[in-house]
């Protein structure tokens, strides 16, 4: 069975596999970011004073996680340009529903990072003349990240992996380009096994990365 496997062509298709990986770690850094940003902003809303905000915080977080992310990215790609008329490309299109997907899933780690503060520390920051998000910014949100910046990390590997879902509307990510050159040269079976491989080491050394951190900040509690 394996003997007739030829992975010579992995070496054709490095240049192909780079600028398809290149696309899905940069999707995965600007998702991380912009949904570490707008779950963040969820996350307070959910945790604020005001009924309405909180009401439309966990609608939005609720409705989120309840659709799987292929049917938001093809719901994203095929009906915003028929509302809209705005063509963005399946390349922009993923960027911007990875993000507000994203968001969902780290408002609920940032919310619970938030709660593990003890409110202590906010009577402790209006004691020093502090606003709200003057306590928010400078006293619970710095430990909030730090507690929980090993969960973040385990959500971003995860996204990293959801990423070769975008080959779905087109999009040249890893899992497409290694698709297209293994289609091309008759080699589906190599470079599918290739870009595994690619996949499991990036995502190990996260995993490894994870429990490091674990372990550091055990060590700071």
């Amino acid at each position: 069975m394996f003997a007739s496997l030829d992975f010579s062509i992995v070496l054709q298709a490095i240049p192909a596999i780079l600028q398809g990986l290149l696309y899905s770690l940069e999707l995965t850094v600007v998702a991380m970011v912009g949904g570490v940003i707008l779950g963040t902003l969820l996350a307070l809303c959910r945790l604020s004073s005001n009924a309405y905000l909180g009401f439309a915080a966990k609608v939005y977080v609720d409705l989120m996680r309840s659709i799987p992310l292929l049917m938001m990215i093809l719901w994203f790609f095929l009906l915003v340009p028929l509302m809209t008329g705005v063509r963005m490309g399946p390349e922009n299109s993923a960027l911007i529903t990875f993000t507000l997907f994203q968001a969902a899933f780290y408002s609920e780690i940032m919310r619970a990072g938030i709660q593990s503060i003890a409110k202590g520390q906010i009577n402790a920051g209006f004691a020093l003349g502090m606003t709200y998000s003057q306590t928010m910014a400078n006293v619970i949100l710095p430990q909030a990240f730090r507690n929980m910046l090993p969960v973040l990390l385990t959500q971003t590997f995860v996204l990293f992996q959801d990423t070769s879902l975008v080959y779905a509307v087109g999009a040249r990510d890893l899992l497409w380009a290694a698709k297209t050159v293994g289609i091309n040269n008759g080699r589906t079976v190599e470079m599918y096994i290739f870009v595994s491989l690619i996949y499991f080491v990036i995502c190990f050394s996260l995993s490894m990365l994870v429990k490091y951190m674990n372990k550091r900040i055990a060590i700071i509690r």
